[in-house]
């Protein structure tokens, strides 16, 4: 029984999820740690899309500064409501977000917000391999895209989908800006 309080214990450092949904990941796994994060990561994805269509009007603004001075980001992140933006795990988020923002230059939050002319004339430039490389575009340029810079396992969108499962609010990237002195 110690053994099982430990495991759950583990799952919820990991997760941020409650008791009882570790819990029953773990007996459905049969307590194996690695399948109960596994079934609680699916679980966060769905409980993510089910809330991807409530209004955002709260948040925060987050900005990073790069140590030397030379790059900085502002980044507005919204959610539904002013208590959980001012939690720590959105501040959280939001620092991490600026952080990855300094590091990998996206230029779009999403493939949608990309302009119509850009892409074709992507496509047209990309010839034959036009699906796989718009593919590397868009890992490159579209921050929801981009492997997360803390964990290249997921990307952005997963991480702020996990957010969005341990907060359990919809949470979204409305803007911005990249500074870089030179650019």
């Amino acid at each position: 029984m110690s053994s099982q309080i430990e495991q759950i214990k583990a799952l919820r450092e990991k997760t941020g999820l409650g008791v009882i949904e570790c819990k029953k990941a773990l007996e459905e796994s049969g307590d194996n740690v690695e399948k109960a994060l596994e079934l609680l990561k699916v679980k966060g994805i769905k409980i993510a899309e089910k809330k991807e269509s409530r209004e955002t009007k709260e948040g925060l603004v987050g900005s990073y500064v790069h140590t030397n001075g030379k790059i900085g980001v502002l980044v507005e992140v919204t959610c539904e409501s002013d208590f959980v933006a001012r939690t720590d795990d959105f501040k959280e988020l939001i620092k991490n977000i600026s952080l990855h923002i300094t590091a990998l230059s996206p230029v779009w939050i999403t493939k949608e917000s990309i302009p119509v002319d850009i892409i074709k004339e992507k496509e047209k430039n990309f010839g034959q391999d036009a699906e796989k490389k718009l593919e590397e575009f868009f890992k490159e340029k579209v921050l929801l895209n981009q492997p997360f810079v803390k964990d290249n396992a997921i990307t952005v969108e997963d991480y702020i989908k996990e957010k969005i499962a341990k907060l359990g609010e919809n949470i979204k990237v409305t803007k911005f800006a990249r500074f870089q002195i030179g650019e």
